[in-house]
């Protein structure tokens, strides 16, 4: 496995990066299972774990998982996102980053975390003010890098010049969605991440599950059974499967080998996530973590889904205020008028 350079960080992790959403209990698997999906991975050559606190008990599993392995592993999880019905205990500010930080060393097992991640964009929070904080887990040693997870383009500089103003530590990472489906990142996140030297660990590569062959017009798959997300349903989503389909059958590869060779195959990109609930689909994956797509390949997806443009909206990405928040994108009733 060619390992990639993380940023400007200087640690070196695999391409394929073992997302674990999918070890928390109450996503149907056993610990014991995902305990052993994360050895072979680890066996295979992978050397970054993505956990989350958001995840349920995904961090307790991984800490048991890494015992007597942390120091070969590139471990990353994240904060911001709630854990219960505390409104103070989500976010970014001092005060709740600085108690999740040790509950997320405590479940992991762990005197350090390599890449701490905010899971969201706090908008409620001064940039500063987590800007700051995170520095100080990082000079305390208890972090060694930090960075975002969905923040859009603009805030990212914004985040970029704040630390050089302030005298204080950069992001060094972005975690956003991206795939054959959703390339919207490609229009600005990502040369804003090339440009400030933020490596990127991107998330849902196979689309949801869209991207795995399973999803067909007109047939009720076990994919689509096993989720309500709206994505499954979205027409333009659907015809662009149905055109990859056999794009895929052309070049002699799986759906989820086109899929994943597609996401590590942009420059911007470091490391793509994948979410393997079993051994079987860890298996299938690993299968084609060597391949690589030829231009003619690309070109034919370029076509099928243009670059920056994403097919369909994708659940679960963050949507900022602007757009979420009624009130701010219509003026009160009585301002409305031109008069």
């Amino acid at each position: 496995m060619q390992y990639r350079t993380l940023g400007r960080t200087g640690i070196k992790v695999s391409p394929y990066g073992l997302g674990a959403l999918m070890f928390a209990t109450s996503m149907g698997n056993e610990p014991a299972e995902s305990i052993r999906i994360v050895h072979k991975a680890l066996d295979a050559g992978i050397n970054l774990v993505d956990t989350a606190d958001a995840y349920q008990d995904s961090e307790e599993i991984v800490g048991r998982a890494l015992k007597g392995r942390r120091d070969d592993v590139v471990l990353a999880t994240k904060v911001g996102r709630p854990v219960d019905a505390d409104p103070n205990h989500q976010g970014a500010s001092r005060r709740w980053i600085t108690t999740a930080v040790e509950n997320s060393l405590r479940r992991l097992q762990t005197d350090h975390i390599d890449v701490y991640q905010i899971h969201r964009p706090d908008p409620g929070t001064d940039i500063e003010e987590t800007l700051s904080v995170l520095t100080d887990l990082v000079r305390s040693g208890k972090i060694r890098a930090f960075g975002t997870s969905g923040l859009p383009a603009s805030t990212m500089v914004e985040a970029q010049w704040t630390a050089e103003r302030r005298g204080l530590e950069r992001p060094r990472t972005e975690q956003p969605p991206y795939s054959i489906l959703n390339r919207g990142i490609e229009r600005e996140v990502l040369p804003i991440a090339q440009q400030y030297g933020v490596g990127t660990l991107v998330w849902g590569p196979l689309g949801q599950g869209m991207l795995t062959g399973r999803v067909r017009r007109g047939q009720d798959s076990d994919v689509r059974r096993s989720t309500m997300m709206r994505s499954f349903s979205d027409e333009r989503r659907v015809d662009a499967v149905e055109k990859l389909i056999p794009l895929a059958a052309e070049a002699g590869l799986t759906m989820p080998h086109l899929a994943m060779a597609f996401a590590i195959a942009h420059p911007g990109v470091t490391t793509a996530l994948l979410g393997a609930r079993s051994m079987e689909q860890l298996d299938n994956l690993l299968a084609g973590v060597d391949l690589a797509l030829s231009d003619a390949v690309l070109d034919r997806i370029d076509e099928i889904v243009p670059p920056g443009t994403d097919a369909g909206p994708l659940d679960q990405a963050y949507v900022p205020p602007a757009i979420a928040r009624t009130e701010l994108r219509r003026r009160p009733l009585g301002e409305r008028s031109a008069a």
